[in-house]
């Protein structure tokens, strides 16, 4: 028994965990290697068609209200994350074999909750710009400015930033049998810190975010359900009314699919895993939790109709682009018509 105790003693967490914890449960994730890198496959095809078209058409539509300001740096978060999507397309398609490295693994998984958090902030600023802007109209002229919406896009990126640097380190590689491991979390030795860190991510980014979202939309729908008067009764006050309630309509369900099932379902998975719960309920959490992690991936196919239906002049300068395209394509392909005069002499 005591050379047993020798030899356990002298793997390291990685390897502890490896044959300590699958030899007592051991998950059965043979649908993640079809789910997820389908999945991520589509959402990198139409993440990037979409947000490389949104970013295109905001230079185009240069200089930006506020609103632009916001709607350009969650654009620019999903493109950015959708541009990581190949190697984890290739990793989950491997079977759960990373080549690339632990640099490369460390920014992939950052890009994943850098984008998450930054969509949930940019949509807090511009959920709250539309509610200034809706409950009170005069500060918003004179509040609200485009510098001022850079700055608040800069601190929200260096926010992102600082909370994200733990888990930086705390991700890692590690190896099982022939295969390189790119955990999303981190060693099962760190396991119970990764949990205390996330908890206060979630609350900081998440949770705060949330709640002032939901606040702002109970005002804005008492203010849109009052009888409109003045300038309000107007066809420009009764465009902003529509663009405010499609905000509504997108950003809730952006959060409904993407945001709140991925944080409840990683919440009860990593519980589950501290406090060692049945075998069944882990692998049935497990489960759920692997399904909603491609579906926080999807905001960045959603946000881009948020520009389209919600945007100022967004989907104006788009038609505008794509008609004269298709106008002088159309020009190109019909013969040109020569006029021939006589000859006369």
């Amino acid at each position: 028994m005591e050379p047993a105790l020798r030899n356990f003693s002298a793997l390291n967490q990685t390897e502890v965990f490896t044959s300590v914890f699958n030899s007592s449960c051991r998950f059965n994730e043979e649908f993640k290697y079809i789910l997820l890198p389908v999945s991520y496959s589509l959402v990198f095809v139409l993440g990037f068609v979409l947000n490389a078209m949104a970013l295109w058409v905001f230079f185009k539509m240069r200089p930006w209200n506020p609103s632009m300001v916001f709607m350009f740096h969650l654009a620019l978060s999903d493109f950015l994350y959708v541009l990581s999507l190949p190697t984890l397309i290739y990793y989950y398609a491997n079977r759960n074999h990373w080549p690339f490295g632990v640099a490369a693994c460390k920014t992939v998984r950052f890009l994943f909750y850098a984008n998450l958090y930054c969509s949930i902030l940019f949509l807090t600023c511009i959920s709250v710009h539309r509610y200034i802007g809706i409950c009170h109209p005069i500060k918003a002229r004179n509040l609200v400015k485009s510098r001022h919406a850079h700055l608040v896009c800069g601190l929200m990126w260096a926010v992102v930033t600082v909370c994200l640097i733990p888990n930086i380190v705390f991700v890692t590689t590690s190896r099982r049998d022939n295969d390189t491991l790119c955990h999303d979390t981190t060693s099962q030795g760190a396991f119970e810190q990764y949990v205390d860190y996330s908890s206060v991510v979630m609350v900081l980014l998440f949770c705060i975010p949330f709640m002032i979202i939901l606040v702002c939309y109970c005002q804005m729908a008492r203010a849109l359900c009052r009888p409109r008067q003045g300038l309000s009764a107007s066809p420009q006050g009764n465009n902003s009314r529509q663009k405010s309630i499609k905000l509504i309509i997108v950003v809730l369900v952006v959060f409904a699919v993407s945001f709140v099932p991925f944080h409840i379902t990683r919440t009860l998975y990593y519980t589950s895993r501290v406090l060692n719960l049945h075998c069944e309920f882990l692998n049935v959490v497990n489960f759920t939790y692997k399904i909603t992690r491609p579906l926080a991936s999807v905001n960045s196919c959603i946000d881009p109709i948020l520009y389209f239906l919600a945007g100022d002049h967004y989907r104006s300068k788009l038609m505008f682009v794509l008609t004269r395209k298709q106008r002088a394509t159309t020009s190109e392909s019909k013969p040109e018509l020569v006029e021939i005069q006589p000859n006369i002499k």
